[in-house]
Formats: C-alpha cells, sequence, structure tokens
C-alpha cells in the first residue's frame, strides 16, 4: 500500500512539474473548459434568477387565487356609446361566491382603471384600485409604514389612499407622503400609508405604481359605477384551484341567468395555470442553457484531448525510456491520466471562478437578475475533472501500448 502510495505521489509530481515546464500549452488546453465551465456559472444563474422571478411575480399577485375578471365587450355597429367590457359583475358576487363554494375561502371585488394623481403642482398616471379590507390581505397589498383602511372606513366611503412606493417615488420624491393630501383625478384624498413593494406582475406590470383606496369610495365618489372590473378569489390550496374554477364558473353562470351557447361576460384566470406555463418557459431556456454549456465543455474536453495526443507522440522516446527501466503500461497509463485529470480540475477551478466573477458583473450592470448557485459551480468542477478523466484515457491507452524498442527508436 506505501508503495502504491508513493508510486501515485511521484506521478503526480512528475505530472505537475511536466505542466509547469509547458506553460502555454498548458493554458492553451485548460482555457476550453475555462469557458465551458464558467459558461454554466452564467447560463445556470441566469436560468435559476428568471425562474426565481417569475415565481416572485406571481406571488406578488397573491396566493392560491382565480381572477375573474370582466370580458371585452363585443362592438355594436351604429351604437356611439360602447363599453369596453362587460358590466355584469357585481360586488355580491364575491359574497355568493364564498356562500356556494366549498373550496373557496374569500373573495373580493376590485375596480381598477387608470388615472392622474396630482400634488403639488406634480402629476402622474397611475393605477387606481378600489377593493375592500378581504381584498387588500388576498393580494398581499400591506403598508410599508402608516395604516391600511378599515371595513368602516371602506363603508363610510371615506377618502383615504394608500400609495405604492412608485408613486411615492414620483409625485412626493423625499417628502413623507402620509398625513398629506393629493387628488385622484378630481377627488381629494388622505393618504395614510404607503404599501410594501410588490415588483412586477407575470405580465410586466408594476405592481407599485397603484393607489389604493376602499371599494365604496372608488365606486361611487370616483368612477360612478354599479358594477366591478374583477374578483379575487382565495382558494385553501393551488391543489384546490381547478376545482375552484369549475365551482366559481357555475354560481357566476347561475347567477347571471347565462343561457347555453351564449358568450360568457367573464374571464377566469387559474393562477396554477399562469404558473405552470411561466415555469414551464423557464424550464425550456433551463433545458437549452443546459445543452449550451455541455457543448462548450464538450469542446474544452475535445481540447485537452487534442494536446494529450500530441504530448504522447512528442513524448514517444521518454516513455521508452521509463519502459526499458522497468515501467509498467499501468504506470504509464497512470501518468497521463493524471495529466488530462489535472488539466481538467485546473480549467474546472479557473472557470468557477471566471463564472462567479461574470455572474456578478452581469448582475451590477446588467439589467438581469442572477442567482449564483454553488450547485452549478460544484457539477461543472466535478464534470469538467470526469470528462479529463475520460478524454484522457484514450492518449493513455496510446502510450501504454508502444513496445520498448520502438519507442527508444522514434525520432
Amino acid at each position: 500500500m506505501a508503495g502504491r502510495r508513493s508510486k501515485l505521489a511521484r506521478s503526480l509530481l512528475l505530472s505537475i512539474q511536466l505542466l509547469v515546464a509547458h506553460r502555454l500549452r498548458t493554458a492553451l488546453s485548460v482555457s476550453g473548459l475555462v469557458i465551458g465551465v464558467a459558461a454554466v456559472m452564467v447560463m445556470v444563474a441566469v436560468g435559476e434568477g428568471a425562474e426565481r422571478r417569475v415565481l416572485e411575480r406571481v406571488r406578488a399577485m397573491g396566493t392560491d387565487l382565480l381572477v375573474v375578471s370582466a370580458a371585452p365587450a363585443p362592438r355594436v355597429a351604429g351604437r356611439q356609446r360602447q363599453v369596453a367590457i362587460h358590466t355584469t359583475l357585481r360586488a355580491a358576487d364575491a359574497a355568493a361566491i364564498v356562500e356556494g363554494s366549498v373550496l373557496a375561502v374569500a373573495a373580493a371585488p376590485a375596480v381598477i382603471r387608470s388615472v392622474v394623481a396630482r400634488w403639488e403642482g406634480r402629476n402622474t398616471t397611475t393605477t387606481l384600485t378600489g377593493t375592500t379590507t378581504d381584498g387588500l390581505r388576498i393580494r398581499n397589498i400591506r403598508a410599508e409604514w402608516g395604516r391600511v383602511f378599515d371595513d368602516v372606513e371602506d363603508r363610510e366611503q371615506r377618502r383615504l389612499a394608500l400609495l405604492g412606493p412608485t408613486v411615492v417615488r414620483n409625485l412626493f420624491g423625499d417628502v413623507d407622503p402620509v398625513g398629506r393630501d393629493l387628488r385622484v383625478g378630481s377627488v381629494p384624498f388622505e393618504v395614510i400609508g404607503v404599501t410594501r413593494s410588490r415588483g412586477m406582475d407575470a405580465g410586466g406590470s408594476d405592481l407599485d405604481n397603484v393607489v389604493v383606496i376602499p371599494l365604496e369610495t372608488a365606486m361611487r365618489r370616483v368612477l360612478n359605477i354599479p358594477y366591478v372590473h374583477a374578483l379575487f378569489v382565495q382558494a385553501r390550496s393551488s391543489a384546490d384551484l381547478e376545482g375552484l374554477e369549475a365551482e366559481v364558473r357555475e354560481i357566476l353562470e347561475r347567477r347571471h341567468l347565462l343561457r347555453a351557447g351564449m358568450p360568457e361576460p367573464f374571464i377566469i384566470q387559474n393562477q396554477a395555470v399562469l404558473l405552470r406555463t411561466e415555469r414551464g418557459a423557464a424550464r425550456a431556456m433551463n433545458r437549452l442553457i443546459v445543452s449550451v454549456a455541455i457543448l462548450a465543455l464538450l469542446v474544452g474536453g475535445i481540447g485537452i484531448l487534442a494536446i494529450m495526443l500530441i504530448s504522447v507522440r512528442e513524448r514517444t522516446r521518454e516513455i521508452g525510456l521509463r519502459r526499458a527501466v522497468g515501467a509498467k503500461r499501468k504506470d504509464i497509463q497512470l501518468q497521463f491520466v493524471l495529466e488530462s485529470a489535472m488539466l481538467a480540475a485546473a480549467g474546472g477551478t479557473a472557470g468557477v471562478i471566471a463564472g462567479l466573477a461574470a455572474a456578478g458583473m452581469a448582475a451590477a450592470l446588467g439589467p438581469w437578475e442572477l442567482v449564483l448557485s454553488w450547485r452549478a459551480a460544484f457539477l461543472g468542477l466535478g464534470c469538467s475533472t470526469l470528462l479529463g478523466v475520460a478524454v484522457g484515457s484514450i492518449p493513455a491507452a496510446r502510450a501504454a501500448r508502444l513496445e520498448p524498442i520502438d519507442a527508444l527508436r522514434a525520432e
């Protein structure tokens, strides 16, 4: 055992000396793997960042939700005044869904309209959202500072507003907006709080560019409409969303007296389906990324194979001399496999370092959200080393097959 360890140590030391002696060749042979492993690191970081961004955007809309929105209204030729959407959804539909559904935990109506908000000569276009306290909870709308309105203030149609961080930045800058008045359209409102940042939704809309007010205030004092634009229905869990969708559709069809064959005046968006679609797209991108990274690693492995084959040819006399003084075939084979594995490990290590640096630079300078993965780092390093052993076995076997006499006679 001690003799075997001593022989391995001598082979390892000789490999290091030979690689250091040919610095340019060593650098060229590992360059392909450096690029390949760095590509693995950066691409996996991009892929995992994209998937995390998808999950955050879906969660930002609320958890385990069905969104029932008014369908676009058909255009009637010759009629001058036409509404853009159906006006059949009512706030009472939300209460009916909670009563009639087994799978619904809560439901909240909402009105949503693009408006202009003004404060001291500044104005910004934003999204007005009127909803109930249940709607605030279901949609994860919470106050970062200040407070939210309550049920009593909603029933009393109080002119109170929660502002998203984007609205605060556009209108107030560094001024604390809580306690100040602003105008939404022509109606004055008191700012009672600023919402926590929720980022972007799955459609790319800024969820922080919003003014949230009580539902009754929005319907009666701002928009003057009897209908709502959407219903947000929360299930017990994401596994219940498909069953809940069927229940909600049945309840709404019964309440709105829809006949068979008539187009539904509402659209039901299942968050689970949206999540599966978005994650499917992200995973397809990940598979493409992995394929490109594997190709880059193979190119690096071919570079090492070519260099090692050249090395065998150049060191034929050295191989013959070692065989003549007692080296066995497996000693020669071990020598070249060790050199190939060391080249691959060096290339993999340098690639991990380069990948971390490139991913960090891309995250700092670019618009991408990257997630650095140590799993990808260890995987890239391990795969590159195994690839080095695999491609090194070919020139190692060729070197081991050389006969001492023939090798010593080689020019």
